[in-house]
């Protein structure tokens, strides 16, 4: 697979740490499962800039964008599928979890992403 170079938007810099700050209940409750490298081994950022965007956890190894999705995005479908479309130009796999479910059957969604990570392992011959 050819190397993509991941745009870096210093502009959003403030931004993403503003939301950092500020993150839903659902986001929390990934980022602990995310943090120091607990998910299979890999390290996750949050709040990234990336392009024009900011995502809500991405592995840099793994090429791997993970967007929490509430109610707001239920009116936004069309903003989020071009925005996947710019990042999967990149070569980064986008996955996308219901901020609901995270909180109230997170077994299922930490099976299901694991699942995903073995998946990106395999299509970028990681192991």
């Amino acid at each position: 697979m050819k190397r993509k170079i991941i745009p870096y938007n210093p502009k959003l810099k403030e931004l993403a740490k503003k939301l950092r700050q500020h993150m839903t209940f659902s986001e929390v409750k990934l980022w602990n499962e995310l943090k120091n490298g607990k998910m299979m081994g890999y390290d996750f950022d949050r709040q990234r800039p990336i392009g024009n965007y900011i995502v809500d956890f991405y592995c840099p190894k793994l090429k791997l964008v993970i967007e929490i999705d509430g109610t707001s995005h239920d009116t936004k479908k069309e903003y989020d599928e071009n925005r996947d479309k710019i990042l999967e130009s990149y070569g980064l796999k986008v996955l996308h979890y219901n901020d609901i479910r995270v909180l109230s059957n997170f077994h299922l969604i930490e099976m299901d992403f694991k699942e995903q990570i073995q998946h990106r392992e395999q299509e970028l011959k990681l192991k």
